[in-house]
């Protein structure tokens, strides 16, 4: 008579490095836009970690400006005096199932290689520079002319 196979025990793997990090970003910078957008803001986060002009990590991109003063980070939510907490548990855990995806490669980057992004309604100086590529939900996004 044959025993039954005991079930493997649930291995818990660390999360991928900078997945709280890029699901602050994505939280922050893209909550209320559609699954698309978040992925864009994303996209455009690691395609900063593979360019040679920014940090090589996901923590160091979102931080990157940090050592300005106020409202001179790369991503606003992260210098502008306010909580980093997430306060909505909903846009929280779908911020980070986005942020799991795009670490783990599984996806296209929607944004064509975009290094930056800015909502729709302001015009910052910088865009001038920039060619815009493709604009998702409320967000166009800019590669290097």
């Amino acid at each position: 008579m044959r025993r039954p196979q005991r079930p493997h025990p649930r291995i818990n793997y660390p999360p991928p490095p900078g997945l709280d990090r890029l699901s602050l970003n994505i939280y922050w910078e893209a909550r209320s836009e559609p699954p698309l957008g978040q992925l864009a803001v994303a996209a455009v986060t690691l395609n900063r970690v593979d360019h040679p002009a920014f940090p090589d990590d996901v923590c160091s991109v979102v931080f990157d400006g940090g050592e300005w003063p106020r409202h001179r980070c790369q991503f606003s939510w992260w210098c502008d005096g306010k909580s980093d907490r997430p306060r909505d548990m909903a846009a929280w855990q779908t911020a980070r199932a986005a942020a799991e995806k795009v670490l783990s490669r599984r996806y296209n980057d929607p944004t064509g290689g975009a290094l930056w992004y800015h909502a729709d309604y302001v015009r910052p100086p910088w865009a001038n520079a920039l060619a815009p590529v493709t604009r998702i939900g409320r967000h166009v996004y800019y590669r290097e002319s």
